[in-house]
């Protein structure tokens, strides 16, 4: 697998970012980023917070689930301990929602406004065990720089 230089995909992000307001915009962009300077990834989207569920927002991939209940399923359970998760295997996870079930491995990480919990950057691979902590680190500061972006 190549490895991925996550200081220069930052600098790209803040490149993108600049100067964008919108949420939406700044999402889909950032997901295409995203999606297209990681090897072996199938999906990359965000689903964003509306009551008591994560309702599915700009995303790069095939057709997705719309509406994830809070605290369920990965991105759920993500967003409701408000703590990244890095998942090796999709299947092992309890109340995992498979959406797609070419997905074996998922990285979510809780994008924030004020403190709380808005969305949700989720990331699935064919791949069993395709994200290290490397990624992991890597994508959160990357949805740190979008925060910044945003809500800043």
């Amino acid at each position: 697998m190549n490895q991925v230089c996550y200081d220069s995909l930052n600098r790209q992000a803040e490149a993108l970012l600049d100067g964008e307001s919108n949420m939406i915009a700044a999402m889909a962009n950032f997901s295409a980023l995203i999606n297209q300077a990681l090897p072996e990834l199938n999906w990359v989207g965000f689903y964003i917070k509306e009551g008591e569920q994560l309702v599915l927002g700009p995303f790069q991939g095939k057709v997705a689930c719309a509406r994830i209940p809070w605290g369920k399923g990965v991105c759920g359970v993500s967003a409701a301990t408000d703590t990244s998760l890095r998942v090796d295997d999709v299947h092992q996870f309890e109340g995992h929602i498979a959406c797609d079930s070419v997905s074996n491995a998922e990285m979510v990480i809780p994008l924030h406004s004020d403190g709380q919990v808005i969305a949700v950057l989720d990331i699935d691979s064919p791949r069993y065990n395709r994200f290290n902590m490397n990624d992991q680190l890597g994508l959160e500061k990357l949805v740190k720089t979008l925060e910044i972006a945003l809500f800043a």
